[in-house]
């Protein structure tokens, strides 16, 4: 089996209203590297359950430490003030022309 490809490199976070643990299988490095330190300060919360060759993990852990965020999108407002602050401290555009803020 060869290396996966960015689309088969999967994220899936795993629970229901049954169990007090949820399962998190991942490629993604960041949040690898953000659960191998959690486990490590939180053994009895968190733990590595499988690591694959080709990349993977799956963590499980109680279910209480695991947070989904949703963040709404800038209003304009923001946008403009974040724009401002940006040129007023010397922050440079994006190529193409488009603000970083």
């Amino acid at each position: 089996m060869g290396k996966p490809s960015k689309y088969e490199k999967e994220t899936i976070v795993n629970f229901n209203e049954g169990e007090k643990e949820a399962s998190i299988y991942t490629f993604n490095a960041d949040l690898k590297r953000r659960l191998a330190e959690f486990s490590k300060k939180y053994p009895l919360l968190c733990r590595l359950e499988k690591s694959t060759p080709e990349g993977s993990v799956t963590y499980v852990l109680d279910k209480s430490r695991l947070s989904i965020r949703l963040v709404p999108p800038y209003s304009e407002e923001r946008r403009a003030a974040a724009r401002a602050y940006a040129k007023e401290h010397g922050f440079k555009s994006m190529p193409g022309g488009k603000d970083i803020a």
